[in-house]
């Protein structure tokens, strides 16, 4: 037999040939575990509401929580992440609605936690599904007050904790909310109540849709650069999320997601501490806008939520959530 020397003695395609071999040295998974599903919550009673910027994502009153719940339970996701829809007649500048007991998170908590108590719930603390001018802080003399913004949030991370949240997750990016909160929290007695701070939140164009989902949209005259991260920044990442965990906080959250992979890579490999990615709505859009035109196929929602593990993240929310529980499940078959 004539050898050629011609030809590679190291050959990687040896370890791709065949899926079970694939299967032993893959470097990262992708688990039920991984995921948590946004859930978009109404005013009224008995109804399922589609959203057209947000295909296939919906929008539910109370009395039906159960019918998206009951999903999120029989794929065994881990936990849900609550918004809410509020009508314009419960807007102020103030958003004086996020400190009703009876607002639509508050109720949904009762709900939930009265039901699947074996489900986490996480909550955004955050100002913008309730002011009239759809910013996430208390506007004084045409700014973002700091520290009124923060005399709010904390008030409304309490009565959260109070209704059964499980994970406070402030999204306001007001400077030093998180250790407020967590004093707050542990003085009255919920010091078992995680904080999960969106500590890298940029100024990003990918929210659209959100705020549409939420109602802030058509609200909002002007953008909210004094107070996300300004898209051109990495290494400001580090100070926010180092201030926040010396502040108290249990985990952190980059947001957008797949824009900011090497955000997560980074503040995973520094901190050592578990990073949360929020595939955020417009990047659901593209995806399933591309699927829906066949210009890609289904497996580009694995792909891209794997893309979160790869970098380090520990957890992403996803309005993809049950779309990939279920091609998980199935792969398991």
């Amino acid at each position: 037999m004539k050898i050629l020397g011609k030809f590679p003695s190291t050959r990687l395609r040896r370890v791709r040939k065949s899926g079970w071999i694939r299967r032993l040295v893959s470097e990262n998974s992708l688990s039920v575990n991984d995921l948590i599903l946004p859930i978009f919550v109404r005013n009224g009673k008995n109804k399922i509401e589609s959203i057209k910027t947000l295909p296939g994502v919906n929008r539910y009153s109370v009395d039906k929580l159960n019918v998206i719940m009951n999903k999120v339970r029989s794929f065994r996701i881990p936990m849900v992440a609550l918004f809410p829809y509020t009508e314009k007649n419960k807007k102020d500048r103030y958003g004086t609605e996020a400190l009703n007991k009876n607002n639509l998170i508050c109720k949904s908590l009762r709900f939930i936690k009265k039901k699947y108590p074996d489900i986490g719930v996480m909550c955004d603390v955050a100002l913008d599904p309730y002011t009239s001018h759809g910013h996430d802080g208390i506007i004084i003399d045409k700014k973002i007050d700091n520290d009124k913004t923060i005399e709010v949030l904390v008030n409304q991370a309490l009565l959260q904790a109070k209704m059964g949240c499980d994970v406070i997750a402030p999204s306001d990016m007001m400077d030093g909310r998180v250790g407020v909160i967590r004093k707050a929290l542990d003085k009255y007695s919920y010091q078992n109540v995680s904080i999960l701070s969106y500590a890298v939140k940029y100024a990003s164009n990918f929210y659209g849709p959100f705020r549409d989902a939420v109602g802030s949209k058509s609200n909002l005259k002007s953008d909210k650069k004094s107070y996300q991260m300004d898209f051109k920044n990495s290494n400001e990442a580090f100070r926010e999320v180092g201030l926040d965990i010396k502040e108290g906080a249990d985990m952190v959250m980059v947001k957008p997601g797949m824009p900011y992979l090497d955000i997560i890579k980074s503040i995973k490999d520094n901190f050592r501490i578990p990073v949360f990615a929020y595939q955020v709505s417009g990047e659901y859009s593209l995806i399933k806008h591309g699927i829906k035109k066949k210009l890609i196929n289904e497996e580009s929602i694995i792909e891209s939520l794997m893309s979160f593990k790869r970098a380090g993240a520990s957890a992403i929310v996803t309005y993809f959530a049950l779309d990939a529980a279920k091609k998980i499940k199935n792969q398991l078959k």
